[in-house]
């Protein structure tokens, strides 16, 4: 108690201003004693290794240390071995940030000369860059992420330094923009560059994904991923974390969410994978930026739960014991500590359970310790990113509690430090250097089958992009008899990314002895569906395949086709799998338009009179579709089928119209904005819905009313004649619209219902029709959750998009206050002009609370 009064005491002798972390009115009094606290020096790598406490069977060695390397916050390593570096030396220098956007960082290429396992040697590929923070080994160069730049570098002399920058994008971390001064924000900005098992680059915190075809770089959105780092399994599947939300993974191609306008799809995608977010640091943590919050600690002063999760890394290297294989390692370096999850199948998916019982994989003493990337090495092993800075949190959010414990024990001071550490298992050396670089054709193709993830994942990149006629015969010869699995898999993806399958491979494939091949094989046969009629009778074979993965991917698959054999395959696969959301999710994705007579045809199957497992929900979930579509006749007829449920299948009509009500928010009569559905006349199946002799029917009648308009209904509103848009404005629509579907799309969807647990829905919310004024603020400067939307509250934040220009802004809103059915006026380029001069010295997001006080 004393010390927390001493402590106080000096905060205001000090005159220590309020810092940008503050919430206001909340008492930051520190819940550890001084004596409790040890110093925290910067160590000398040796000294440093003797801090780690190491689960048994594992040793530590240090790769990389300065002045070799500094700041690092991402590795990878090239065909042949070295270990590339971004280094982000202008992070925090000092406690205020000051020398944020010094040119200071670098790209370097370490190599070890001499085979002992530890770089002896560093040339700088890349100097002089503000705030580098990702990079990714493409075509014989690097993608450099350098806010808000994403360029691709070039050797063209074989001496390891750029000569050529060609820009990739000119929208990558806008966030951490330089030009935005105080307000960029380091930890809020895209990541990661993570190459995938289709050929796609994928980024953390980000909505655009990158592919490079025959010399050309495309571009297209996606969903949004966690905050910092991503990673893959064998099989293809994301995984990402944000700092409190330690593991997700999408279960499901992102591709396809979104492909039904009627839906509002989430399930399968970022799915929350872990029960407990507790860890188990061995030191006192009192240097969280939160660590006054009850809670936040236990009572001996450890972290008690993930507030800084990132990196996530599935194991796939051939070093670990053969129980480490598709494990998940997740940093925390505000607890010093990396935790390790074993992932346990279930279905379609899995759950991910800690390692160990109050303790980690590995954690360390020493508080200047941060992990904050991981990678598989070539050699096997699991190499671990040590930023050793003593400041982790960004000046933005730092709070006064945590720059008081920043400042007593010197943690802004020995800065420019940085070490690459590996685990190495006690019972294997680690595996050879590679030499793939000029390795022939035939070589590479033999590696897709290699023990290591890296092997294979750096093979197949390197055969797609050389493209080389040879390489096809070996490919497809592998696909169709290859002896591993894994091997199949990737000759499969190769040849895609070649753009050389065939149909005698992929039919194969669809039939290959390995679920997640057959599974991979119907994903990549869908531009060929259309025209080959014969590759759709192999897929149809597969419709009672008993692996859920399969019966998951030929749901999504179908869902692409127009053809009345897929929609009676969907058909059965519905009454096979309606239990399971995924795959239940998986079939409505791909029903736009058709969720009617899919239900229709499902009400009408006789198997189904007796209540089955998961049929409710499918057929409230078709309802809810057909009712959000908004056409009379569908909905009138909707209505029949709820009306006409026979005796004995009361079931059914309570899930239809239980459907229908789920596209109101619950309880929002009178405070939320409820899009009624307009008919030409007073539905009769509405009236005798309302005399049935159930009560539970009835209630559900009278508030299906309320979602209703027509004709000479009591209390009905007139329809308000909407004002169009002038050539100007319609222009400006037009580029909105344009600017919607890359900015915004990929989180809110393209058909403005959002996504659950990421954004909120844009069509009929009250923020996006009502004062404009709001609107335009939360795209210059952002928005910090809770927010209501539409009756449900979400704990979200939403980056600001002040880069955009006055002209872009207007066009923007104008296109969200105008579709959708939306009938609010646009928005003039000088009411932005206005309104960002008005809060030009703004430099954090709004609230709700504030938003609201403004008319």
């Amino acid at each position: 108690m004393l010390f927390k009064a001493f402590l106080i005491t000096i905060l205001f002798a000090l005159g220590l201003r309020a810092q940008q972390g503050d919430e206001g009115g909340e008492p930051q009094t520190p819940r550890v004693s001084k004596e409790l606290i040890p110093p925290a020096p910067a160590l000398p790598p040796d000294q440093a290794l003797k801090s780690f406490k190491l689960q048994p069977g594992f040793r530590l060695e240090v790769v990389a240390s300065e002045p070799l390397v500094r700041d690092p916050v991402q590795i990878a390593f090239d065909p042949d071995g070295r270990l590339w570096a971004v280094e982000m030396r202008g992070y925090m220098p000092s406690i205020d940030g000051i020398g944020e956007t010094n040119k200071v960082g670098d790209v370097v290429v370490l190599e070890d000369t001499d085979g002992d396992g530890k770089m002896d040697k560093r040339t700088v590929f890349l100097e002089g860059l503000v705030m580098p923070r990702a990079l990714a080994l493409v075509r014989g160069g690097a993608l450099v992420a350098e806010p808000p730049n994403l360029w691709f570098c070039r050797d063209t002399n074989d001496d390891l330094k750029c000569d050529e920058k060609t820009l990739v994008a000119g929208d990558y971390a806008t966030e951490d923009d330089p030009k935005l001064g105080v307000r960029a924000s380091p930890e809020h900005a895209p990541n990661g560059l993570l190459r995938a098992l289709d050929n796609w680059i994928y980024s953390a915190n980000h909505t655009t994904r990158f592919r490079n075809t025959d010399g050309a770089w495309q571009r297209e959105p996606t969903i949004f991923r966690g905050q910092w780092g991503i990673s893959q399994d064998d099989f293809g599947r994301l995984f990402y974390n944000s700092n409190e939300d330690p593991l997700r993974v999408d279960f499901v191609p992102s591709t396809y969410l979104g492909r039904n306008p009627h839906y509002r799809s989430v399930a399968g995608v970022s799915v929350q994978l872990y029960d407990d977010k507790a860890v188990w640091p061995i030191r006192v943590n009192p240097g969280v930026n939160r660590g006054y919050r009850p809670g936040q600690l236990r009572s001996d002063g450890t972290l008690a739960t993930f507030t800084a999760a990132c990196a996530p890394l599935v194991y796939r290297g051939d070093n670990f014991p053969r129980e480490y294989e598709g494990n998940v390692f997740v940093c925390e370096p505000a607890g010093n500590l990396i935790k390790r999850y074993v992932l346990e199948d279930r279905g379609v998916g899995f759950k991910a359970k800690n390692a160990y019982d109050h303790a980690e994989f590995l954690a360390s003493t020493d508080e200047r310790f941060r992990p904050v990337n991981l990678s598989n090495g070539p050699d096997g092993c699991l190499y671990i990113v040590d930023l050793y800075h003593g400041i982790l949190e960004h000046r933005i959010y730092i709070t006064s509690y945590l720059r008081q414990q920043i400042l007593y024990r010197g943690l802004e001071k020995n800065t420019d430090l940085g070490r690459v550490y590996r685990v190495v298992s006690e019972s294997k050396p680690p595996g050879p250097k590679p030499h793939l670089a000029k390795a022939r054709s035939e070589e590479l193709v033999k590696c897709l089958s290699h023990p290591n993830g890296w092997w294979r994942d750096t093979a197949q990149r390197l055969l797609v992009e050389r493209n080389d006629s040879s390489a096809v015969a070996p490919l497809k010869r592998v696909v169709i008899s290859g002896e591993d699995s894994l091997g199949r898999l990737h000759a499969l993806w190769a040849l895609d990314g070649m753009r050389q399958l065939d149909f005698i491979t992929l039919k194969k494939a669809i039939s290959d002895p390995h679920p997640e091949v057959r599974a991979a094989a119907m994903r990549i046969s869908e531009p060929l569906l259309k025209n080959q009629a014969e590759l759709l009778n192999e897929l149809l074979k597969q419709v009672n395949d008993a692996a859920p993965e399969v019966q998951l991917q030929l749901a999504l698959t179908l869902g692409e086709l127009l053809d009345p054999r897929a929609e009676e395959a969907m058909g059965k696969i519905a009454r096979q799998n309606a239990a399971d959301l995924y795959i239940r999710d998986a079939l409505i994705t791909g029903l736009g338009g058709r969720e009617l007579e899919f239900l229709e045809h499902l009400l009408d199957d006789k198997s189904l009179g007796p209540r089955k497992t998961g049929c409710e929900m499918l057929s409230g979930a078709l309802a809810q579709c057909v009712f959000t579509e908004a056409k009379a006749d569908r909905v009138n007829r909707l209505l029949d089928l709820a009306a006409e449920r026979p005796a004995g299948n009361e079931w059914q009509r309570l899930a239809l119209l239980d459907g229908i009500l789920s596209t109101a928010p619950p309880g929002a009569k009178g405070k939320v904005r409820i899009k009624s559905v307009r008919l030409n006349a007073e539905p009769a199946a509405l009236t005798a819905l309302s005399k049935c002799e159930r009560k539970e029917v009835q209630e559900r009648a009278t508030r299906i009313a309320d979602l209703l308009m027509w004709p000479g209904k009591p209390g009905a509103e007139p329809e308000v004649a909407v004002k169009p848009l002038t050539p100007e404005e319609q222009k400006r629509f037009e580029q909105g619209k344009e600017l919607y579907l890359i900015s915004c799309g990929a989180c809110h969807q393209p058909h403005g219902m959002g996504q659950e647990g990421l954004a909120p829905p844009l069509a009929d919310s009250d923020w996006v029709l009502g004062p404009p004024q709001r609107l335009v603020r939360i795209v210059l400067h952002g928005l910090h959750g809770p927010i209501n939307v539409k009756g449900k509250t979400f704990q979200l934040d939403m980056p600001a998009l002040g880069v955009f220009d006055d002209d872009q802004i207007a066009s923007l809103l104008t296109y969200v206050r105008r579709e959708w059915g939306h009938t609010a006026g646009p928005v003039e380029p000088g009411s932005v002009k206005s309104i960002r001069a008005e809060t030009e010295k703004r430099e954090e997001a709004w609230s709700e609370a504030e938003l609201l006080k403004i008319p």
